[in-house]
């Protein structure tokens, strides 16, 4: 595809885009968000009962026990005969063996194109118990395994016209471990993979900023976030990928290896903050508020997306 070609094909994705109302979407917020789900999971999966949820732990088996249930309550397909996708890895920084990890994948089958995929991810371990003290992990990441869930019952009630994988990733603590399986074990042909929309630390700002990262990399995605969180309720900022001097975190979560394969993405994500990887990390800690909203924005900039992925798929260099 030329420049120009590319050009009229973003402006018309905007003007169509610019005719979708944001509030008019804000005021149908109980279908996109279901408040009382949303905090209900975040509490529990952030709980002392699940110990911090490190992979290959109990409390970490409570976690996907959770998330497979929801799937199965969502009526999420399945690739195969099982959510469950089990592997192994040695942490080479620590030179811990790990046998016993899993990913969790559901998807729903798209109306008009069932063989093109949207990936939306968010990774449920965290760091567990050191030196006696729970890393609870509510921010990072139970706050994205809720907006994951949340999601997929979104989507389970409005059937979007792409398939949508939805999977809940394990071992990211331990270096992407499970994304970086995924994209190498992929359920179907990674070239049906259109884009990549990762969550991770959602819940826990109070200047009432979200950041969208990733369009340093696939600039022609900024006009797209910017026209679809353009009324949202929080502040939706770009930076953190390479390009402003800051910290780059193109790597730092599981949207990593999906750009490595050359796959656009979009990571969501806050500013880091005091219980960032700290025993505080925990729900009394997070913003309700803003973590509802910021659900519900992305949510949001999901179903845009699915609306208008032929126009992406043109627009990627893939």
């Amino acid at each position: 595809m030329t420049a120009i070609h590319k050009f009229f094909s973003l402006l018309i994705f905007l003007l169509i885009l610019s005719s979708c109302n944001f509030n008019s979407a804000q005021d149908q917020t109980f279908e996109i968000t279901d408040r009382a789900q949303l905090l209900a999971d975040i509490e529990f999966l952030a709980s002392d009962e699940l110990e911090g949820r490190l992979t290959g732990t109990e409390g970490n088996l409570v976690a996907r026990e959770y998330i497979a249930e929801r799937f199965h309550s969502l009526d999420l397909l399945m690739f195969g005969d099982s959510y469950e996708q089990h592997f192994s890895f040695i942490n080479t920084r620590s030179g811990v063996e790990f046998d016993l990890a899993v990913n969790l994948i559901g998807y729903i089958e798209g109306s008009s194109h069932p063989d093109r995929y949207i990936v939306v991810t968010a990774h449920y371990d965290h760091l567990g118990v050191r030196d006696g003290e729970i890393y609870n992990g509510a921010d990072d990441n139970a706050s994205g395994t809720g907006g994951l869930m949340a999601a997929a019952r979104y989507f389970s009630h409005n059937q979007p016209e792409n398939s949508i994988i939805f999977v809940a990733f394990d071992a990211e603590e331990q270096g992407l471990q499970g994304a970086r399986y995924f994209v190498e074990n992929p359920p179907v042909p990674l070239d049906q993979f259109v884009m990549n929309v990762n969550m991770d630390m959602i819940s826990t700002n109070f200047e009432n900023e979200l950041y969208a990262v990733g369009t340093n990399h696939y600039p022609f995605l900024r006009p797209l976030v910017e026209e679809s969180t353009a009324g949202a309720p929080i502040d939706v900022l770009f930076g953190y990928d390479g390009a402003d001097g800051r910290d780059d975190w193109t790597m730092s979560s599981d949207h990593g290896p999906f750009h490595q394969q050359g796959i656009p993405f979009i990571y969501f994500g806050v500013e880091d903050h005091p219980h960032y990887h700290q025993p505080s990390d925990i729900f009394e800690n997070i913003n309700p508020d803003f973590y509802v909203d910021a659900v519900g924005t992305i949510i949001s900039f999901l179903r845009d997306i699915d609306q208008n992925l032929d126009l992406i798929e043109e627009s990627s260099d893939r």
